[in-house]
């Protein structure tokens, strides 16, 4: 969850980072119909900000998103006018509709607590798909590939701010634990410090697959991804 001043910075230091949503939304679509070339409408559960929506908005006929953190709506909603945008947990959604293709990216789906949770996500995203319909998820990082103690750290200028960003990530039980520190200085109003820690489930791969073939999907994992944690394809039966 992200909440009031992070939400209106977390583009600002993602993209200082070097994350670029338009390539990403392009190369999302062309994993899609890769697999069902016929897509027409997508859901971006876990949308955040809006980011990838603002570049699938025109590549389908027809984009939703579903977002947890009301911070983070409602900039996606001042960023996609037009587009309908729902507040939602990705456990338990019920959207009255189905979809051609349903994605989860930047790893948002580890913040499940447990497979339980995950094997109920990956039956909402079923629920929600037409026949042969396509499901991408961008994972977390596997236990095997996490990296204990690894700190992160990136400074972005954006008009008349400067965002410093620093990060710490620990093993905790089969989860990271990561704590952030932002600090953010403007002319005129100094410099303010603001913190936020996240728990993120360390899922084995198997888990995930286990998750989608419970759900009924066909699913494969493809190396690399928008940030080199790979992503898995799903297939609905």
């Amino acid at each position: 969850m992200y909440a009031n001043d992070i939400a209106a910075v977390y583009d600002l230091v993602h993209e200082g980072k070097g994350k670029d949503y338009r390539q990403e939304a392009e190369e999302i679509a062309a994993l899609v119909r890769a697999h069902r070339p016929d897509t027409r409408s997508l859901l971006d559960v876990a949308c955040g900000t809006g980011q990838h929506l603002r570049h699938l908005d025109g590549l389908f006929d027809h984009v939703e998103g579903l977002e947890l953190s009301r911070d983070m709506l409602a900039i996606a909603t001042e960023r996609n006018p037009g587009v309908p945008l729902h507040e939602g947990d990705m456990r338990s959604f019920a959207l009255g509709r189905r979809y051609s293709a349903v994605i989860c990216m930047f790893s948002s789906i580890g913040h499940l607590r447990s497979t339980d949770e995950l094997d109920s996500t990956l039956r909402c995203f079923a629920d929600h798909l037409e026949p042969d319909g396509v499901i991408v998820v961008e994972p977390w990082w596997f236990p095997g590939t996490f990296t204990p103690g690894y700190v992160g750290a990136s400074v972005t200028e954006a008009g008349e701010r400067t965002i410093c960003r620093v990060s710490h990530s620990v093993l905790e039980g089969d989860a990271t634990r990561i704590e952030v520190h932002y600090l953010l200085a403007e002319p005129g109003i100094g410099i303010r410090h603001l913190t936020e820690e996240h728990t993120i489930t360390l899922f084995p791969r198997a888990a995930y697959e286990r998750a989608f073939e419970r759900a009924g999907c066909d699913v494969l994992y493809q190396e690399g991804g928008p940030s080199g944690r790979g992503l898995f394809i799903g297939t609905r039966r």
